[in-house]
């Protein structure tokens, strides 16, 4: 695409459709932005080049007047000399470069739409440069939080799982604590039975009834209480 192409694409060209359509809008707006940056310099080139053109054709239409204007006080000098013969030359002169002026006014308009539209050009260029840089600068902090904000995330998922391991240890814990219960419902079973203490306990007074003189002092004792 020529550079007036160009030109006519950044013109018509939005800026924010354009981003709409990017995949991946960061790396769009820098090689967008390059393109742009290096076209703004063919197009101030080129627009001074026109501008100077312009002023080019003006000069010369304005020395083309000049001329004109000259060329009539001249012929008025020389019929107020009586000389109607360089009148005469001086009209003629006149006439030429009136024609000439009708090719320079035309040169001129020409030269003056060319430069307007090309600081049009120029002008649409360099405010699209400055919006995309902004938008440039945007996206990038944008794009720093979505990856601050992707880490976080992760780091909320590592706490999930760890939760979950959290979770696992409780169930161990129970486990163990079951494990335990049953052990000590165990022990609680296994111990003797009932009958079996009372046995002791006979065992234990039986030794007491063995020995007579005991039995005889507790007779004693109870006679002088009266009992």
């Amino acid at each position: 695409m020529g550079i007036m192409g160009r030109f006519k694409d950044i013109m018509a060209s939005n800026v924010n459709a354009l981003l709409d359509r990017a995949e991946d809008p960061e790396k769009m707006i820098d090689q967008y932005l390059r393109n742009l940056e290096s076209d703004f310099a063919k197009v101030k080139a080129e627009t001074a080049s026109i501008m100077a053109e312009e002023k080019s054709a003006k000069r010369k239409l304005d020395e083309c007047d000049e001329e004109i204007t000259r060329m009539g006080e001249y012929a008025k000098k020389a019929v107020t000399a009586g000389n109607d013969n360089d009148a005469r030359q001086f009209l003629a002169k006149k006439g030429e470069l009136t024609k000439k002026r009708e090719i320079l006014a035309k040169n001129y308009e020409l030269a003056q739409s060319n430069s307007g539209k090309m600081r049009q050009m120029h002008d649409k260029l360099e405010g699209d440069i400055a919006s995309m840089k902004s938008k440039r600068d945007m996206l990038k902090a944008k794009v720093k939080v979505a990856e601050t904000q992707k880490k976080i995330n992760g780091l909320g998922a590592g706490l999930e799982s760890a939760g979950s391991h959290a979770a696992a240890f409780d169930r161990m814990e129970d486990k163990v604590n079951r494990m335990l219960d049953e052990a000590e419902a165990a022990s609680e079973l296994n111990k003797p039975a009932s009958g079996n203490d009372i046995d002791a306990l006979a065992s234990k007074y039986d030794s007491v009834g063995t020995d007579s003189g005991v039995e005889d002092e507790l007779a004693a004792l109870k006679a002088e209480m009266g009992l």
